[in-house]
């Protein structure tokens, strides 16, 4: 399966694959895909997502004009990506579901699972034609080789992923602890729903928070008045409530229990 995109150039040797990316392309291929383009969605701000593109076994390979077409519309695309990870929660709700455990093996195959976890992996399925059938699988193996390398490197991303409403109509928080000291062995991936502490963070990316703001919406979360969080960052009233107004702004909510409710708080 070829690979060109991102930094890459069809002339240039592909780099070195991790494990869990061969295991990865093994999938895709099993699935009928024959080459991949990727690309990184990043800006200024940050790096917001990665667009992969599959053709079919047999058919035409990527090449460097797809990759430059690519390219072009990244910045549309990243606009596209931030509305959709906005949108706001759908006008059905659906059920609360408590977190589900998923034990994934040494051998990055899923041993175990709760009942819960099943209930969530029902949420899903491909058969409701939420996803691709190969991602459930997929982003499985992604999240336990990311708990792996976080053990071994904390400096490397966290295992958490949350997925926006308008995907499966509730925020969905994935996140995965290994069960060894040395990350080789079990892994125990969480599925849950995404509030509070679990959402903060990239609900502030797609919203565009300032790292200030995003300080700003933990203590109001935590419950502290404009006063205590005054005194907390030895910044005015006055400062504080200029951040408050910029949040409610930027998050499209007119106040402090909208955007508590929005968290889940």
């Amino acid at each position: 399966m070829g690979l060109i995109g991102g930094d890459e150039r069809a002339d240039q040797a592909p780099p070195p694959r991790s494990p869990g990316r061969r295991r990865a392309l093994e999938v895709l291929t099993a699935h009928g895909a024959g080459c991949e383009l990727r690309l990184l969605l990043r800006d200024g701000r940050g790096l917001w997502g990665l667009l992969s593109l599959l053709r079919s076994e047999g058919g035409r390979a990527f090449g460097p004009d797809d990759a430059e077409r690519l390219a072009r519309i990244s910045s549309p695309l990243i606009t596209l990506l931030r509305r959709y990870a906005t949108a706001g929660e759908p006008r059905t709700a659906r059920p609360y579901l408590p977190a589900g455990v998923v034990i994934v093996g040494a051998d990055n195959e899923v041993r175990s699972l709760t009942p819960e976890a099943r209930a969530w992996l029902g949420e899903i399925d491909p058969a409701h034609g939420m996803a691709p059938e190969w991602m459930p699988m997929v982003a499985m193996r992604e999240i336990t080789l990311a708990a792996r390398r976080h053990l071994i490197d904390p400096s490397a991303p966290a295992p958490v992923a949350c997925s926006p409403a308008a995907f499966l109509g509730r925020r969905v928080a994935v996140h995965a602890q290994p069960l060894d000291a040395d990350g080789t062995g079990d892994v125990a991936v969480i599925l849950q729903e995404a509030t509070g502490d679990l959402l903060l963070p990239v609900f502030s990316a797609w919203h565009g928070l300032t790292a200030r703001e995003r300080q700003i919406v933990q203590y109001l979360h935590s419950g502290a008045a404009p006063k205590q969080i005054a005194r907390s960052l030895s910044v005015s009233p006055h400062t504080v409530n200029t951040h408050v107004k910029t949040v409610f702004r930027k998050t499209g909510v007119s106040g402090r229990d909208e955007l508590l409710a929005t968290l889940g708080a």
